[in-house]
């Protein structure tokens, strides 16, 4: 514990004198007042670790234990699952190669049975497409083994915790909840700045990472079907693309050109994929309009302190109205209905206020439309609307 370092420390050195002393005095207090306060946030907290390296798990419920934390274990995913009927904890912490049920399995059925439950994977995998699934599944946080500073774990679960706050979040403004404050900022900002360093460095991983969050290449609900098609370069950043089915019989879906982000342009466009659902998961899976949707992400993009300007466009594909609408923020192209052709102008990119950019209301047909992207020289992408019998 740190006061008893301090204790010790302050024993070791009574040999100092005059200003010398008090300087000392002081950084350990402020030391001490900082640790304390990190105690309180996980104090209380419950943790489930499903891990089934003892040696690891011992370690990591040894540590969750001194700050406060009231800890179960589990050695297999099958466990984990029984004792989480037993109680739903605060936080879930998991490995992804576990004997009886692989970890990835164990995450999916906690995302279906308990999506209230957040939960970090700490994993000896550093695969791309290990993350990229992890994270569709709703994955907090993907930590690396071996954890060489602990404190990276604290930072991570502290950051969850405080996201899990519902009664802050209801308090709090979208664009401040990408803001970290008070005694994490520090770590929260290194561990950020180490994860951007990684992305820069690695070009081919962050690609990897990036096409292996592309959802499935087609999708139902009711007579509709979702599908699209992307030919890409393998040599640049891809052009990525998300949607949800809201519940209110509306499609709501992006497409980003990561390619013209910059140096910055993955962590934009997971900055941007993480405001997207966040937005729409507060609002209960409803879209009061496009253009709130792109004030929204810009608000995160511009919060950030990293996020860089990248060409994108958003839509809302009614279902009951067959009605189309678009915001180009820096991506145009066309929507081809039957035999009619609708030519949608790129406008602002993302980040520099494209919120502003007109909203485009398109119809559609019964039988439904193509829509296919214009000003990308490297990729070629469609998005495909059709009714199915």
């Amino acid at each position: 514990m740190l006061s008893d370092i301090t204790e010790i420390n302050f024993v070791a050195t009574t040999n100092f004198s005059g200003p010398k002393l008090v300087l000392l005095m002081l950084a350990y207090t402020l030391i001490d007042v900082v640790m304390k306060k990190e105690r309180l946030l996980l104090k209380g907290k419950t943790v489930l670790i499903v891990e089934d390296d003892p040696v690891f798990r011992t370690m990591i419920v040894g540590f969750l234990k001194s700050q406060g934390c009231v800890v179960r274990e589990a050695e297999d995913g099958l466990v984990g699952l029984k004792a989480l009927k037993d109680n739903i904890p605060d936080l879930l912490l998991c490995d992804l190669a576990m004997p009886v049920m692989t970890g990835m399995e164990f995450v999916e059925e906690v995302a279906l049975q308990y999506p209230m439950i957040p939960v970090i994977v700490i994993s000896g995998t550093g695969n791309m497409t290990d993350v990229a699934q992890a994270l569709r599944l709703g994955v907090k946080d993907f930590l690396i083994k071996p954890i060489d500073n602990i404190m990276t774990l604290k930072s991570a679960i502290a950051s969850v915790l405080k996201m899990q706050d519902s009664a802050k979040q209801q308090q709090q403004d979208f664009s401040q909840r990408w803001l970290v404050d008070g005694d994490d900022a520090g770590l929260v900002e290194e561990e950020l700045q180490w994860h951007i360093s990684e992305l820069k460095n690695n070009p081919q991983a962050a690609r990897e990472l990036l096409m292996g969050l592309m959802p499935n290449l087609q999708s139902h609900h009711g007579r509709w079907k979702l599908s699209y098609r992307a030919l890409q370069s393998a040599e640049m950043s891809p052009v990525i693309f998300d949607y949800i089915w809201l519940i209110d019989g509306q499609l709501a879906f992006y497409m980003v050109d990561t390619s013209s982000g910059g140096e910055n342009s993955t962590a934009t466009a997971l900055l941007i994929r993480a405001c997207f659902n966040d937005c729409l998961r507060r609002q209960g899976n409803y879209l009061s309009s496009v253009q709130h949707l792109v004030s929204q992400i810009e608000l995160g993009l511009k919060y950030s302190g990293y996020a860089t300007p990248v060409k994108g466009l958003f839509g809302v594909f009614n279902l009951a109205e067959k009605q189309l609408q678009l915001i180009a923020a820096g991506i145009g192209g066309q929507l081809q209905v039957g035999e009619q052709c609708a030519t949608i102008t790129a406008g602002e990119w993302l980040g520099n206020e494209a919120c502003n950019n007109p909203l485009v209301i398109l119809p559609m047909s019964d039988s439904g439309g193509r829509l296919s992207l214009s000003d990308i020289q490297h990729a070629n992408f469609s998005v495909n609307f059709e009714t199915v019998t």
